[in-house]
């Protein structure tokens, strides 16, 4: 018996093992192929870089905000004002006038006093309490002032508009400031002047 051999396909048929291979896509470069392999990384790269851009063009076109106000000058905002004349102590010099005045602050930081002084060669100024002291706002400080006449000569007859010289400080400047205490200042001290030197040959 002859054998017999492997059946041949017949026409427009064609063996399982002999299908043709599928079409492939297109075969990709070597960037391309490192894109592919990287895109993750590739893409948190340039949505940082976004990012990074986004923030400095907000923070370049911010408003830009208004400079502090820095606080006033202390010589805008300090009053002293004249209250009246005190009794000296007994056994005080007749050449001793003092009086009371009351020192405020309007507004800002404290104000320091650190010098009282007037403009008559012939007086001398004591305060109480000492130079320096400090005053806050809303907290109005009584003064007590002493002039003491130490030379007749080099004070005026009458005191026409007498003024202190007080020395201010706060955090945004030290100012000599001149205060005029008002007319009955004035008449008070040219009576206690006229006591003072009144046996006095000038």
């Amino acid at each position: 018996m002859s054998g017999i051999g492997p059946v041949e396909p017949g026409d427009g048929t064609q063996a399982r093992d002999t299908a043709p291979p599928l079409p492939r896509g297109p075969q990709l470069g070597p960037l391309s192929a490192l894109y592919g392999r990287h895109r993750r990384a590739a893409l948190a790269t340039l949505t940082t870089a976004a990012v990074l851009a986004g923030t400095g063009y907000l923070y370049a076109t911010r408003p830009e905000q208004p400079a502090p106000v820095p606080p006033p000058y202390p010589s805008q905002v300090t009053v002293i004002t004249y209250l009246k004349p005190q009794a000296t102590p007994p056994g005080t010099e007749k050449r001793n006038f003092r009086f009371t005045a009351e020192l405020s602050v309007e507004s800002g930081p404290p104000v320091t006093v650190t010098r009282i002084s007037q403009p008559y060669e012939g007086l001398s100024v004591i305060s109480s309490p000492r130079t320096p002291f400090r005053t806050k706002a809303g907290a109005p400080r009584k003064i007590m002032i002493t002039l003491r006449v130490t030379e007749c000569g080099k004070v005026p007859g009458s005191a026409g508009l007498p003024f202190l010289d007080v020395t201010l400080r706060n955090t945004r400047a030290m100012q000599v400031h001149s205060f005029i205490l008002g007319s009955r200042y004035a008449q008070d001290l040219s009576q206690a002047l006229q006591v003072a030197c009144s046996n006095d040959s000038r």
